[in-house]
């Protein structure tokens, strides 16, 4: 890796406490790098400390959230790879060249989390849930959706910036995104160090709700028929179990009631959907393509 073509992106909200001890050692690793900060609205020094340790910046009028962060930040990046780092030091700053390696045999690199990483239970759990959704989705196994620590050339990212939310799903809309596309996508361990100081921007349990929204978009997003297949058949499976029993055990004769034509007629009404979600997710993708 040569780090003149490195941008190192640093989405950051609140981040004071932190991202003075992050951009020196940035700078001192990757001195070639550009290392563009964008501010997403901060009421404390975060632009200030960015600008003092010679980073680019680039300010958001308010908060919008860190996808919206990361597009802004894709739009402005002037090297051929682009790493999202994170701002509050928990990323090691030498784990950048070993992602960034990666890139040429791989078109995008995430740092996952190890064993080692310092997240508490609650976190964990949430975490894995999501890459068991990501991998059933994706058909490949992921090992950590939601690492924002990522590497790849900043053309590829652009063709899927449409594609990304304003908020905290980025990264598993981005790996999703580009196993879909047919991109080749790694894994790289890493371990993610405790926060050096501030407040997490993510409350796992606070952000339930979020975390079903997260779940259903990026199934209607990705692969449609892996949610609407599996409602479609237990739709039928009820509606079978019901007639047999109704026949069997109350009607004793081959008439199928009200209820029975309901379910069979949701059934067939939640598959065709599905087949036309599945359409217009492949149709998302030859844009992709075409762009």
């Amino acid at each position: 890796m040569r780090s003149e073509q490195l941008t190192i992106l640093i989405p950051a909200f609140n981040e004071a406490e932190t991202i003075g001890d992050v951009l020196p050692q940035l700078r001192a690793l990757y001195p070639s790098s550009e290392i563009l900060v964008v501010d997403d609205g901060s009421t404390d020094a975060t632009a200030q400390l960015a600008q003092a340790h010679a980073a680019r910046v680039v300010r958001h009028p308010y908060n919008k959230g860190n996808g919206a962060s990361v597009k802004t930040g894709l739009r402005n990046a002037s090297r051929e790879l682009v790493i999202i780092f994170d701002a509050d030091g928990q990323h090691d700053a030498r784990d950048i060249e070993k992602l960034a390696d990666c890139v040429g045999e791989y078109d995008l690199v995430i740092g996952a989390r190890d064993e080692n990483s310092q997240t508490d239970f609650g976190r964990r759990m949430y975490h894995h849930i999501l890459n068991l959704l990501a991998t059933y989705l994706s058909g490949v196994r992921v090992p950590d959706a939601t690492s924002g620590f990522r590497v790849a050339r900043r053309a590829d990212l652009m063709q899927f910036i449409h594609l990304l939310p304003n908020g905290f799903s980025t990264p598993v809309t981005t790996s999703l995104a580009f196993i879909k596309a047919g991109y080749s996508v790694k894994f790289v361990p890493t371990t993610m160090l405790k926060r050096q100081g501030g407040v997490s921007k993510i409350k796992p349990v606070r952000d339930g709700t979020r975390f079903l929204i997260i779940a259903f978009r990026m199934s209607t997003m990705f692969a449609p028929m892996k949610l609407f297949l599996p409602v479609s058949g237990a739709l039928f499976v009820i509606a079978l179990v019901y007639t047999i029993i109704d026949i069997l055990l109350f009607s004793h004769r081959l008439y199928i009631t009200n209820s029975a034509v309901l379910l069979f007629t949701m059934t067939i009404l939640i598959f065709l959907i599905g087949l036309v979600a599945e359409q217009i997710a492949a149709l998302r993708f030859e844009r992709v393509e075409k762009e």
